[in-house]
């Protein structure tokens, strides 16, 4: 059964005022994204109880990109995730040159949501 709400009111698509990732991903805990994934070995896992999940397990409601103070090329994106039992978590990875291969490939698979603005 697919718990994932699928209610994605907000546009996603205009910058937000975090400037920081660790500030992003408080926003998002306080929004009930607490879970945390990992990809490991072609599946998401959650880190709080081990669930696995595949790519149509799971939707990337939004996210975020954010470069190094001092070097462009130190660039992270964050995932807010939601699953289909209904867990709400977070995925990071690096962008670019330093990505990992797993989790690109994973997230090349995976729904990714971009509502855009009317406004």
């Amino acid at each position: 059964m697919d718990e994932r709400s699928n209610k994605y009111e907000e546009a996603n698509d205009r910058p937000t005022d975090m400037k920081s990732i660790t500030e992003c991903l408080d926003v998002l805990q306080r929004k009930g994204f607490a879970d945390q994934f990992r990809i490991e070995e072609g599946a998401m896992v959650s880190t709080a109880d081990g669930s696995k999940y595949s790519p149509g397990d799971v939707i990337a409601v939004n996210f975020f990109r954010f470069e190094g103070i001092t070097d462009p090329d130190d660039t992270s994106i964050l995932y807010a995730i939601e699953t289909v039992d209904g867990k709400k978590g977070t995925l990071i990875d690096a962008y670019g040159l330093y990505s990992d291969p797993e989790v690109s490939d994973f997230v090349k698979e995976m729904e990714i949501h971009k509502k855009i603005s009317t406004k």
